[in-house]
């Protein structure tokens, strides 16, 4: 066959196979036999394994494919996934309309309804029509590349009639069908059983192995967007329209709503059918139709104002409560948890509840052997919610916290104003623990492998005290430890040797400061820039930062007030370890206008500089940088072995610089 004809022959089946998939993964309306799918697709890998220089990345056949990952890499959120504020009734949706309207100054406002998909939420990049690019949400700030297995999932496009750069945000998640077969050969194999599906589709999408993924049959829907450049569009319900045109999988039960009163009916009808889906949901996402009030109402440092998820009332269950364990956080907080007989709640088993402290135990007059009711808080954290006294017997007898700490036998104090019973030992070993898995964790330090286990090795065997003994620890000792090979040895210290190099936001949150989340020390970390800066602020300069309020700004200033903190931090720097903010500084007056308001696309390698530091450098100066280039882009800077973006910008006429001319400018 002529080589003209065989690639016509490849073009037509791919477009074949791309028509086919389309209507059966995302219009579920098959046209044709699953065996003549199976003919066609076999027939592309034939040819394509023939002429190996003819594949494309958006061939059908490239969707499961390459090797296993060793691990995941991580991925910035050019515009953070936010999660959302959630209502839990009537009431709450009602206020929730109150401040839109009043942050508007209208009546009435359009919203668009659409089901909560109860999944792990991902977001697709595509450049110039092509996927590009998978990853979790992760902090929101950060995720990870899934982008293996999320090819996996048919229902996603591989390519769409869209050239500029596009982000698109949605929900990936396993449908009770496949849920319901996988468990049935998992038990048959004798493994474990998953709880439920999101579970699933959660550990699915983190395999390694993509073809691991592809054999989970999972699916998605698409609700958002992130990047995007694709023209303006004015409403949320013309997105979604625009999307599903795209060939993406959207959600055909979303609704626009005139005023809230229509919003109540569309949840309240949802509360009844929510079973007779195909697929999990656990609420309504309800979002202001017009973007431009998006704008105009911004977001908090967490969620935006503009969107709620009403999270629909939880199962509840019957069984007994068999004991009470005690832990003791990092805080010194003791907290009260209860043992279960095991009982199915929401699709997953529980064993263990929260039971929150003291007073609610007494104003519950919950006791050991009691039959109980428990239900999920918004469907995700256990609780007791009441006891069965009606079926109370001999057996039943109180419970009463203890008057010393269950770690180290220190009497416990309730501050004034507060409800838990506190540790105040500041050397109490449960404390000193938590306080290292917290800043070994994934939002803070990073410090892959220091986990709970190890910490408790180390701390057991006196290796590590306070996070500053993390950075002194010998490779010698950590040999004598148990299932401590030479490799995880290893592997350990260069996590530990890497984590210095974290940005300040990282260190700040690792330190477990009262009240400061990520979203906080990320705040902190860019407004002063420095530590020593953060430590020598008052109250005053740090209540003036937007989400700053008056406890976390006490909390703070209490903090570095304390001599041993000094201490400690000065240990740190000369350890090592950075205490400088190394991310983008948002300016309120640009530094030069040279790129004020200019698309500028950076391509080729550059030496002077990295990746991340030129795009810093041209934000810094009022820039924006895109990953592809269009008609829209103002600069292309390339760098050496520049490939298609340089000759792209040459055809379009656009500006082109070389890396020494945009050091220049920049200096």
């Amino acid at each position: 066959m002529a080589l003209a004809s065989l690639e016509k022959k490849i073009t037509d089946l791919r477009h074949l196979l791309h028509q086919y998939g389309y209507q059966y993964y995302v219009l579920d309306n098959p046209t044709v036999p699953d065996a003549e799918y199976d003919r066609l697709m076999q027939e592309l890998i034939d040819l394509e394994a023939q002429h190996p220089e003819l594949i494309t990345p958006d061939s059908p056949s490239q969707r499961i494919g390459g090797q296993p990952l060793e691990g995941f890499v991580k991925v910035e959120h050019n515009i953070p996934m936010l999660s959302l504020a959630n209502a839990f009734n009537e009431q709450d949706l009602r206020e929730f309309d109150r401040r839109v309207r009043d942050g508007l100054a209208l009546e009435t406002v359009d919203y668009v309804c659409e089901l909560k998909i109860d999944g792990l939420a991902v977001s697709l990049r595509y450049q110039d029509g092509l996927f590009q690019q998978g990853a979790t949400r992760g902090d929101g700030s950060i995720g990870e590349d899934i982008s293996q297995n999320l090819r996996t999932i048919r229902s996603i496009p591989l390519k769409i009639d869209e050239t500029n750069t596009i982000e698109v945000r949605g929900e990936a998640f396993m449908p009770k069908k496949s849920f319901i077969r996988m468990n049935k050969e998992r038990e048959e194999q004798g493994l474990e059983l998953f709880a439920n599906p999101r579970n699933a589709a959660a550990g699915s999408l983190r395999q390694l192995n993509p073809k691991i993924a592809a054999e989970r049959h999972l699916d998605i829907f698409l609700y958002a967007v992130g990047e995007w450049q694709a023209g303006t569009i004015a409403t949320h319900s013309e997105r979604l329209t625009y999307l599903n045109k795209l060939g993406f999988k959207i959600n055909q039960e979303w609704k626009k709503c005139q005023g809230i009163n229509q919003v109540i009916e569309y949840v309240e009808a949802w509360i009844d059918k929510r079973n007779d889906l195909s697929y999990d949901i656990d609420g309504i996402v309800i979002k202001v139709d017009r973007l431009d009030y998006h704008d105009i109402l911004k977001t908090t440092a967490k969620s935006p104002r503009w969107a709620i998820a009403y999270k629909f009332p939880a199962e509840e269950a019957v069984t007994k409560l068999i004991d009470v364990i005690l832990s003791v956080g990092r805080t010194g907080v003791v907290t009260p948890t209860a043992l279960l007989e095991p009982v199915q709640v929401a699709g997953t088993t529980v064993q263990r509840a929260s039971l929150h402290n003291e007073d609610y135990i007494q104003e519950k007059d919950i006791q050991l052997n009691d039959a109980v009711v428990i239900k999920k808080a918004g469907d995700i954290i256990p609780e007791v919610v009441r006891v069965i006294r009606e079926q109370r017997d001999e057996t039943v007898r109180p419970f009463k916290m203890p008057d010393h700490c269950p770690s180290c036998g220190a009497e416990l104090e309730r501050l004034e104003g507060e409800v838990a019973l506190r540790c105040m030992n500041p050397n109490c070993p449960a404390q000193l623990k938590e306080g290292l898995i917290h800043f070994a964790s994934r939002n803070a330090m990073n410090i892959d492998g220091l986990g709970e286990k190890i910490v408790e090795q180390l701390y057991t065997y006196k290796l590590v005290h306070q996070v500053t003994d993390l950075y002194q620890l010998e490779r010698e000792k950590l040999l004598e430890l148990e299932r401590m090979g030479a490799k995880s040895v290893d592997n350990l210290l260069r996590a530990i040797e890497a984590s210095k190099s974290n940005s300040l936001e990282r260190l700040l949150f690792g330190l477990g400061i009262r009240f400061v989340g990520v979203t906080a020390a990320k705040l902190l970390a860019i407004a002063f820039g420095e530590i020593e800066k953060i430590q020598q602020a008052s109250y005053e300069e740090l209540i003036a930062i937007d989400e700053i309020g008056e406890k976390m700004a006490d909390s703070i200033v209490r903090y570095f007030s304390n001599e041993k903190v000094a201490l400690m931090l000065e240990k740190l720097k000369q350890l090592g370890v950075n205490t400088s903010y190394l991310g983008v500084k948002p300016t309120s007056e640009k530094i030069n206008a040279v790129f004020q308001d200019k698309t500028i696309v950076l391509t080729g390698k550059l030496k002077q500089l990295t990746r991340d530091e030129a795009k810093g450098k041209i934000e810094d100066m009022g820039g924006k940088v895109t990953g592809s280039v269009s008609k829209k882009t103002d600069l292309l800077i390339a760098g050496e072995e520049a490939g298609s973006k340089l000759s792209k910008a040459e055809q379009l006429g656009i500006d082109i610089w070389n890396e020494q001319q945009f050091v220049e400018k920049i200096e």
